[in-house]
């Protein structure tokens, strides 16, 4: 039986790019050696960093005057790195889930932050409308895409703050414009690669504007010199990471990532509005998530809720039960989940529909 993975992350990969992955563990382009043992600075691996940067570049458009890197510790690690290195007078946060909730957490060891507003009140079941951003704030952090509760932003910000992002989820599924950022982070392991690689996009000239000192190993002047080179970087993620964007640059791109994300999330959401037996967890269409939809059985349905998921299961749906913070369920539908996966969710769905 075919698997249909909505894992939330880790997540799904293209087979292909676990295939190749498995390949160079075993064997890296030939050479005998496994990518787990070559060093980081060999000339066998050296060209794949380079490309890895390289694409991200070119798929993303990334002007000029920014660097790539590739670190560990996870997009966590960052919740204090940016205030580390930005955070001078305040910072100002948007608060729409639990993981912007605990980067917030996060900056106010380093100085006054604001958060500007929030949708803890109804259980971050939509993005906050009509705030406004301090001006005299060092930047402005949001979390784009909300894996627990299935909100995401879909455009960029004109603000006269600097804006950072964590993108975590939803790197590489739309298009937008790196240059109205100062900075955009994320954990690879649920759009680009398996855990362990953080990616940060970083703006040069924003860097080295506060006046603590920062630790070397958290500062993000030494990696972007050291070209992520500082310390021995997470290898093999970062050689599936690699692998991973040619195959998207091979598919039509971030464009045709987006028209993709666009169908699946359409079509999954139609057939949750359509069934009696389900609701989404988010009301607004406009705040509703692309990559991670989430949705509960209806009030008057309540008590199907276990044989739903034992009944999806059977059918071959993984990773579909949701966070225990919203219960119910989460279809993650990250670039690599094909479009088949959704419509066999959705024909499981209409035949236990039929059941009841």
């Amino acid at each position: 039986m075919k698997k249909h993975n909505f894992n939330a992350g880790p997540s799904i990969l293209p087979r292909e790019v676990i295939e190749q992955t498995a390949q160079g563990v075993l064997d890296f382009n030939g050479i005998g050696l496994s990518i787990l043992e070559i060093s980081h600075r060999s000339a066998d691996f050296k060209p794949v960093i380079e490309e890895a940067e390289s694409l991200f570049k070119e798929l993303l458009d990334i002007p000029e005057g920014y660097s790539v890197v590739f670190l560990g510790g996870g997009a966590s690690l960052q919740f204090c790195m940016v205030p580390y290195n930005f955070l001078e007078k305040k910072a100002a946060y948007l608060n729409t889930g639990t993981w912007a909730k605990k980067a917030l957490k996060e900056a106010k060891l380093f100085g006054e932050t604001v958060e500007v507003a929030s949708s803890a009140d109804k259980n971050y079941n939509y993005i906050p409308k009509n705030f406004t951003v301090p001006e005299d704030a060092d930047y402005f952090h949001i979390t784009t895409n909300n894996t627990i509760f299935g909100t995401e932003l879909h455009h960029d910000f004109d603000t006269k703050v600097p804006v950072i992002a964590d993108m975590s989820s939803d790197i590489f599924s739309r298009t937008l414009d790196v240059s109205k950022y100062a900075m955009i982070y994320g954990g690879a392991q649920k759009n680009l690669a398996p855990a362990g690689l953080t990616f940060v996009i970083v703006k040069n000239d924003a860097l080295g504007k506060v006046s603590r000192q920062i630790p070397t190993m958290l500062d993000y002047k030494t990696h972007v010199e050291k070209g992520s080179m500082f310390n021995t970087p997470p290898v093999l993620p970062i050689y599936s990471a690699m692998l991973n964007l040619r195959w998207l640059k091979a598919q039509g791109g971030v464009k045709e990532m987006e028209r993709r994300a666009l169908a699946k999330a359409d079509a999954l959401y139609s057939e949750i509005d359509r069934n009696k037996l389900f609701v989404p967890t988010i009301a607004d269409k406009a705040d509703r998530s692309y990559m991670n939809i989430c949705f509960v059985m209806a009030p008057e349905y309540q008590e199907l809720e276990k044989e739903f998921f034992e009944f999806a299961v059977s059918k071959g749906m993984v990773g579909i039960k949701g966070h225990r913070s919203v219960g119910g369920f989460r279809a993650s539908c990250y670039n690599a989940l094909s479009l088949e996966s959704v419509q066999a969710l959705i024909s499981c769905m209409q035949e236990f529909e039929k059941k009841h």
